[in-house]
């Protein structure tokens, strides 16, 4: 198809676009039932082309990841779209656009004279989707059938009428039918708007001049992308970062990536990444070196060095990811996938370092990453049941090299919103007792680190659970940059005031009584610069701002005061004239600095490289017995590749299904 739409009508069409799809997300936001979506706004809205490309999307609120979704592998698993149909899925594994079974996309063909123009879709986090816990998601499970009930891509409403047996079938299965039923009528609700939406446009336009501009819209993201690539040096950029726990109780997962850039091109290559895990945090990809989870830190690196620029999936086509089968980015099925959110914020992560290794002065530090989304399922005095989100818990964003990162709300959160306090206790049987935030947690640096938030509550009724989803960061904090100081680490605790509290770290399920307290510390963003060059006048700002305590103006900052804030010149002088030396680019807060001591890059290669010889099947087992052959065991200078290899073949003389050493170095 010729794209003829000139520039200046093609920007008005795309702002009747945005308008469309605006439009069915308030929509979606004011007719849900759920807390999750009518407040934290995890839902997304889309005009996608006929071959399901998104090229339109909400631009202030809901769930940012899905600006570069592709929804062509289900539209494809149907061959008679007929006007008025509705489909829906929910299932990781059947199209790759659901990427966990509480997340239930719609869509729905639009016609105009019996011509399909274009596709609406809408997605929502279901706050339950029944399986083995309450809100359907934990670290502890490991396949995909404990994660609760999964629907293939299929017919939902035909002719006007609705599948009655699916709903019921749907119904019986959740722990909520209520709350779903209410947020799928939502959804329907916001289909329809973006249909009569998208004939109003067309009445403007015209169909050619609407179903061209769709892909000219695409196009032009597309080129603004590929002439913010030219400006990247060509190279290749490694990093790697991980996850806390690869499984309850386990040890860190890595993801790797390697940022290819050439002239106006770009490859993200996850080659030496984690294999799949026995557990949830596994990201079903399918292998598309453009799904949208995959590219969401190319989104936002993107929109940070150009925020002018459109967002939609032209604006990931220049990039190709490059996803092993059978590790964490691209796993088999039946893999567990309820974590994938947790694994997509560390992938964000590494790619936000890959970038910085490219592009050092002009991007932040790591935001603090890791936000946890809270659930409580409880009862009311009168006995009914109660399951509700009560919001994320995260922390501040990376400081960048103009300003300091934001408080209390990491820069890739996706635009996922707090609940308010009184929608809190009017929903749940709980007492919030403290919200707000963490201080002296952000990282220190001429450019200060956003500060955690901070959530303490009590749970009122008896035989109550708390989810609390993505626990991450008590161990690896985020990374600061140019001599600014990574971020504290998460906390989470149980009784945190009384004789015996509980560190609950990254558990993430927790069975709670009466007038139990569970208080939640989120991370922080990583520092900028040298906490020393920060002006001592901001720091005072900080302090009587209380971001900083006047403890750690002190040790941190090298800036001395007095009980009334008032600067004591000469111990200032004193302490910043013995400014510690410079770190290299990265400070990665003392957690990864002693797991590489003894994870060597050299350790590691040579782990990744056995993984992706032997069968799937094995890889966690494998990775497991490695780590915990060479817990404290301090490298070689050489980095000690060779461990690995010896560690190897000890296992394998001892299971015989795992392949000889000599056979994996013929297929080396």
């Amino acid at each position: 198809m010729s794209h003829t739409v000139d520039n200046f009508r093609l920007q008005v069409l795309a702002n009747h676009c945005t308008a469309a799809a605006e439009a069915m997300g308030y929509t979606l936001m004011r007719t849900a039932y759920s807390t999750f979506v009518k407040e934290t706004e995890d839902f997304s809205a889309q005009l996608m082309t006929p071959s399901g490309k998104t090229f339109a999307s909400p631009k202030t609120f809901g769930a940012t990841w899905y600006t570069g979704l592709d929804y062509g592998r289900v539209i494809q698993m149907t061959d008679d779209y007929r006007e008025g149909d509705i489909y829906l899925t929910n299932d990781p594994y059947s199209g790759y656009v659901s990427t966990h079974t509480p997340d239930m996309h719609v869509w729905k063909p639009i016609f105009r004279d019996g011509r399909l123009v274009c596709f609406v879709g809408t997605h929502i986090h279901n706050t339950d989707m029944g399986g083995a816990v309450p809100a359907s998601l934990s670290r502890t499970l490991t396949e995909v059938h404990q994660e609760g009930i999964r629907i293939p891509p299929m017919l939902l409403m035909r002719d006007g009428v609705i599948d009655e047996k699916l709903l019921r079938i749907l119904a019986i299965n959740v722990r909520m039918p209520d709350q779903n039923q209410g947020d799928l009528n939502a959804q329907i609700a916001a289909l329809n708007v973006g249909e009569r939406k998208v004939h109003e446009i067309i009445d403007r336009f015209g169909v050619e001049e609407f179903m061209q501009g769709a892909e000219a819209i695409l196009d032009y993201a597309e080129q603004q992308t590929r002439a913010l690539i030219r400006e990247i040096p060509d190279g290749d950029y490694a990093f790697s970062e991980y996850a806390d726990e690869d499984s309850v109780g386990g040890y860190p997962c890595r993801i790797h990536i390697t940022l290819r850039v050439r002239g106006d091109e770009l490859t993200l290559d996850f080659t030496g990444s984690d294999p799949q895990v026995a557990s949830s945090l596994n990201v079903p990809t399918g292998g598309d070196g453009h799904h949208s989870v995959i590219t969401v830190g190319l989104i936002y690196v993107m929109h940070s060095l150009a925020p002018r620029n459109m967002l939609n999936y032209g604006s990931v086509r220049p990039c190709h990811a490059v996803l092993p089968e059978g590790t964490v980015v691209n796993p088999h099925a039946p893999a567990a996938v309820g974590m994938r959110s947790l694994m997509a914020a560390v992938i964000q992560a590494c790619t936000f370092g890959a970038f910085n290794r490219a592009l050092p002065e002009r991007l932040p530090a790591c935001p603090a990453g890791g936000s946890t989304l809270l659930n409580v399922k409880t009862a009311t005095r009168e006995g009914r049941q109660v399951l509700s989100s009560i919001g994320p818990c995260g922390g501040g964003a990376g400081a960048g090299p103009e300003f300091d990162g934001v408080e209390g709300c990491g820069a890739n959160n996706a635009f996922l919103k707090n609940t308010p306090v009184e929608i809190n206790e009017a929903e749940v049987p709980i007492e919030i007792i403290r919200y707000g935030l963490v201080p002296d947690t952000g990282g220190a640096g001429r450019l200060r680190g956003g500060n955690a938030a901070t959530m303490e509550f009590k749970l009122l009724a008896p035989n109550g659970v708390v989810t609390a989803r993505n626990r991450n960061r008590s161990e690896l904090a985020a990374w600061g940059v140019v001599g600014g100081k990574a971020g504290a680490n998460s906390r989470f605790i149980k009784n945190p005031d009384s004789a015996q509290p509980e560190e609950l770290r990254n558990s993430d399920l927790v069975n709670c009584a009466p007038g139990d307290v569970i208080r939640l510390e989120g991370p922080a963003g990583g520092g900028y610069g040298h906490p020393y060059e920060r002006p001592i006048e901001q720091v005072v700002e900080d302090v009587r701002c209380g971001f900083v305590s006047i403890a750690h103006a002190r040790d941190a900052y090298g800036v001395a005061l007095g009980p009334d804030l008032t600067v004591d010149v000469a111990a200032t002088q004193s302490l910043r004239s013995g400014q510690p030396p410079r770190p290299g680019h990265f400070d990665f807060g003392p957690g990864r600095s002693r797991f590489e001591r003894i994870w060597t890059p050299a350790r590691y290669d040579a782990m990744t490289r056995i993984m992706a010889a032997i069968p799937v099947s094995w890889r966690h087992f494998v990775k497991h017995r490695m780590f915990e052959a060479l817990k404290d065991t301090a490298p070689p200078p050489d980095g000690g590749a060779a461990d690995i290899e010896r560690i190897y073949a000890t296992l394998a003389q001892r299971y015989a299904d795992l392949p000889r050493p000599a056979d994996l170095a013929a297929r080396g």
